[in-house]
């Protein structure tokens, strides 16, 4: 018998952060990379339902003592975590060539 999945919620930030890049991808680019990238991203939060623990610890808040979130990678993008009980929270996804460790505090640590 396989073990229970996870739930996983997108917090508004993280949808609005999805939002963005696929707006500004099909702007700049083309709406089938946008969707082929949308796609890709509703593909790893998937693999979370089984997996939540998958991801590595930012390093960002890793060097500040802070190993609660996690992340997983789609070059160029970070989709960071957090696991709470049988819940998967993404938090922030983001351009990795961002200024992340601002990002990450104003969006993870501030509040």
């Amino acid at each position: 018998m396989a073990p229970a999945g996870f739930d996983v919620e997108l917090t508004q930030g993280a949808e609005d952060d999805l939002e963005a890049i696929h707006s500004w991808l099909t702007d700049h680019r083309s709406p089938e990379e946008a969707d082929a990238l949308l796609d890709a991203f509703l593909d790893r939060v998937g693999t979370l339902e089984q997996f939540p623990l998958r991801g590595s610890v930012p390093k960002e808040l890793d060097a500040l003592g802070i190993r609660e979130f996690r992340q997983i990678l789609l070059e160029p993008y970070r989709m960071v975590y957090r696991v709470a009980g049988s819940k998967v929270f993404i938090l922030v996804i983001a351009d990795g060539r961002r200024d992340m460790r601002t990002l990450l505090e104003r969006r993870l640590l501030s509040r």
